[in-house]
């Protein structure tokens, strides 16, 4: 009988797989907003009831796709900003991890960028809170670092949001420039590092 469960359980979890998938690849031509679930079913050959099986509603199903898309980098936001190596050491990963990111991950890339403002409530929301917990993770870093003496803890978080908002400026200048020419992706990279290296700057000299 656990053996018929387990069997049930992997099915169940290939078809929502499935359907987040295919949902994927339709939101890179149109907005969550304008997603029907017959348009997910019908992609992943299956009923419109089971999409019932998996999620409450399309809402729903961006939410899982935020996690799906954010989830997971929790450790290479925390690696960008880690105090181990010099600040130029820590611009140039920054900027390599998250130029890997998108040419890994492009369609979570674009879905993220575009539901961030969409017109989803609960997928924005989600973002926020992922987003905000990226801040608290940056904070826990550059608060071990010895330029954080003297900071407040709420200095200190505004600039852990610039720095994530940072990186989602970045991985959206990459995104644009994936099907470009090498030469247009260094420029990006090069433009990412000097912004990057501006906040850096500011960091330095605040309590001036």
């Amino acid at each position: 009988m656990s053996h018929t469960f387990g069997i049930r359980q992997a099915q169940k979890q290939k078809t929502r797989q499935a359907l987040m998938d295919a949902a994927l690849l339709l939101l890179e031509e149109q907005s969550l907003s304008s997603l029907g679930l017959r348009e997910v079913t019908r992609a992943v050959g299956v009923a419109p009831t089971a999409f019932y099986r998996h999620f409450r509603s399309t809402a729903d199903l961006g939410v899982a796709l935020v996690e799906e898309a954010l989830g997971s980098l929790h450790p290479m936001i925390r690696t960008t900003v880690t105090t181990a190596d010099t600040s130029e050491e820590r611009i140039a990963r920054a900027v390599e991890l998250i130029a890997g990111h998108v040419n890994a991950y492009p369609a979570h890339v674009r879905f993220i960028a575009r539901e961030r403002h969409g017109g989803v409530q609960p997928v924005r929301e989600a973002i926020r809170d992922q987003l905000a917990r990226f801040a608290e993770e940056v904070r826990t870093e550059l608060a071990k670092d010895a330029q954080a003496d003297g900071w407040s803890g709420d200095d200190l978080l505004m600039l852990s949001h610039l720095y994530v908002d940072q990186m989602l400026i970045t991985a959206s200048l990459f995104l644009e420039a994936l099907e470009a020419s090498p030469d247009k992706r260094e420029r990006v990279g090069r433009l990412a590092a000097r912004q990057l290296r501006l906040i850096s700057i500011g960091r330095h000299h605040w309590l001036d």
